[in-house]
């Protein structure tokens, strides 16, 4: 299946205030639903004001788009000068892929970025919507890719896990790394030419290949990749959970040097109970943006509630943290209802 044709692109949106076609530009794409266009807005702010003199364009490609979301990326635009794209998703064909509350099949919008781009840029950044900047993007702009290689990565975890990724998903070459999909540094010709998000498509469609994968999208794509990509530095890609703040002991591994924040798990810097020193990058390209009033998003399920609570107690926000005990039990209690 070849993911760029018409069947996935509804419409599209350009809020062009740059003055620049975007193949004067550096592109970075994000691939989303409706949950993550807030944080996608903000993580867009976050490159802008941490690199003014890039000419930069932005694409994102959701299947939810509302007036006012459409007010306010123009007003990012409009304000910081740049060029943002607005693609409207139909990826009914990508709704019977592996998919969790957590992971929505908006993961697999990825293929169809990929694939969009293959015939119109050499090269893209594909970021998750819970990525923050907070430096220069100057190296990833600049980077020298070989003819052959289909992208840059940023590795994920230590020699054990991927040790452990390569047993589990039988391919050996993971050994040598085991790569986080929220960064894609990418060449789009190269990357259709060897069909990846086709072939990826069909491994997710194998049920021999699904009884072993835990991480979806990210482990056919390190599937099919391994030995095809450039591992850079982890300044690009550094990784951390919220809800490691529960923790007693906790290494946060965001250091001057990093460039790009990625907020992984299930608590993001845009929900309420977030609110640590690791999200001060979040809310200082949230106050340069037009979503600089918009109030950060309260529990709306279980599990929602339960971390809500937790990290409400942790911050000694005790009133808080009784609501949401109580917003718990009545999802709780509403789930049995049911």
């Amino acid at each position: 299946m070849c993911l760029n044709d018409n069947r996935f692109i509804l419409s599209q949106i350009d809020y062009n205030y740059s003055g620049c076609d975007e193949t004067e530009c550096f592109n970075v794409c994000y691939g989303l639903d409706k949950n993550f266009l807030f944080g996608c807005g903000v993580s867009i702010a976050s490159i802008l004001i941490n690199n003014p003199q890039e000419k930069l364009a932005f694409h994102v490609f959701t299947d939810y788009f509302s007036t006012d979301f459409r007010e306010e990326f123009e007003m990012l635009a409009k304000k910081y000068k740049t060029r943002i794209f607005i693609y409207l998703i139909n990826g009914d064909t990508l709704k019977t892929l592996p998919s969790t509350r957590s992971w929505s099949y908006a993961i697999y919008f990825r293929f169809i970025i990929a694939d969009y781009f293959s015939d119109k840029l050499d090269r893209i950044l594909y970021l998750d919507a819970d990525i923050v900047c907070k430096g220069s993007i100057q190296e990833l702009i600049d980077f020298n890719f070989d003819p052959d290689d289909i992208g840059a990565v940023v590795a994920e975890g230590d020699e054990k896990w991927w040790k452990r990724r390569a047993e589990h998903l039988s391919t050996p070459g993971l050994v040598d790394g085991y790569f986080n999909s929220g960064f894609l540094l990418i060449q789009p010709p190269v990357w259709a030419a060897q069909r990846i998000s086709s072939n990826a498509i069909e491994l997710l469609n194998d049920q021999e290949i699904t009884k072993k994968i835990t991480h979806f999208d990210q482990d056919v794509l390190n599937i099919l990749l391994t030995g095809k990509i450039k591992f850079i530095d982890r300044k690009f890609n550094t990784q951390y959970s919220i809800n490691y703040e529960l923790k007693d002991i906790t290494v946060n591994p965001v250091r001057n040097s990093t460039v790009l924040v990625h907020y992984i798990g299930p608590t993001k810097p845009w929900h309420s109970w977030g609110d640590y020193p690791v999200s001060s990058f979040f809310y200082q390209a949230k106050d340069a943006s037009p979503w600089q009033n918009t109030k950060l998003f309260e529990p709306q399920n279980t599990v929602q509630s339960r971390y809500a609570a937790k990290h409400f107690l942790k911050q000694k926000k005790f009133t808080q943290a009784f609501l949401c005990w109580g917003k718990y039990y009545a999802y709780k209690a509403k789930a049995i209802i049911k």
